[in-house]
């Protein structure tokens, strides 16, 4: 067998996962709640979609049509087959695309959504692209990985630089948001159960089938250590960082 890449990896231990990322329906439930406006008419864009766990929760609790964006093909085949078994195929499609080449029209949608996405894009840039998308009046909903304190451990720090993440604190995440022409509404840190029951425990679990399956993989191994490391640092340090929602107004 061939030696996986890391991006193989990646998709392998998440594709089975109800969410690619921290989150939950609740906090997705929440966010939405601050949105008004939104009727059988409105379009609705998820960027960063995976296989659409909180895409599916949106469309269970709005009307209109929503198209969910993400660059791999594994997931949206699974993202449709989701939307088709709760029989929301008609007004819910998944699309193999591009988040920073948008194949729509100019303010074309009611409400922009991605649930951790925009820190790998960079918050800045991403608001401001997406910010031409939305109608007068539109929303946007993000959630990040953010910094909760003004100061924190070098190591901690480290490792999101090494990631090649952008963090910020929410004060400057507020500021970014107003910067790109946004109206900030509120944000809300999501509860450590997101990154630890509802991300890390499911993806351990997916990832105890890599060792059997690529026997004597060096890709595998430091996969799997860099997974363990970024689970034993927000174990150590979650009281400086997490997960946010942001929620702003065009």
């Amino acid at each position: 067998m061939n030696e996986p890449t890391v991006l193989d990896l990646i998709i392998e231990t998440h594709v089975g996962l109800e969410r690619q990322g921290p989150g939950s329906p609740e906090t997705t439930i929440k966010a939405l709640s601050l949105v008004n406006g939104l009727n059988k008419n409105s379009r609705v864009l998820d960027l960063g979609c995976g296989t659409g766990g909180q895409t599916m929760v949106l469309a269970q609790n709005i009307a209109g049509n929503i198209f969910g964006i993400d660059q791999i093909p594994e997931f949206i085949d699974i993202f449709n087959e989701n939307a088709k078994k709760l029989g929301l195929e008609k007004r819910v499609q998944g699309l193999v695309g591009s988040i920073y080449e948008l194949p729509f029209k100019k303010e074309e949608f009611d409400l922009i959504w991605s649930e951790g996405v925009i820190d790998n894009f960079g918050s800045e840039k991403g608001l401001k692209y997406w910010h031409g998308f939305l109608k007068k009046n539109g929303y946007i909903v993000v959630s990040c990985a953010s910094w909760f304190t003004d100061e924190h451990p070098k190591e901690i720090e480290k490792f999101w630089t090494d990631a090649d993440c952008e963090l910020n604190t929410i004060e400057k995440n507020i500021s970014i948001m107003r910067k790109a022409g946004f109206t900030p509404i509120a944000t809300f840190k999501l509860p450590k159960e997101c990154w630890t029951n509802n991300y890390f425990v499911p993806r351990e679990k997916a990832e105890k089938t890599l060792p059997e399956k690529y026997p004597g993989s060096k890709t595998v191994e430091a996969y799997m250590k860099d997974e363990k490391r970024e689970v034993e640092l927000y174990t150590k340090y979650n009281q400086y960082y997490g997960y946010a929602f942001y929620i702003g107004k065009k």
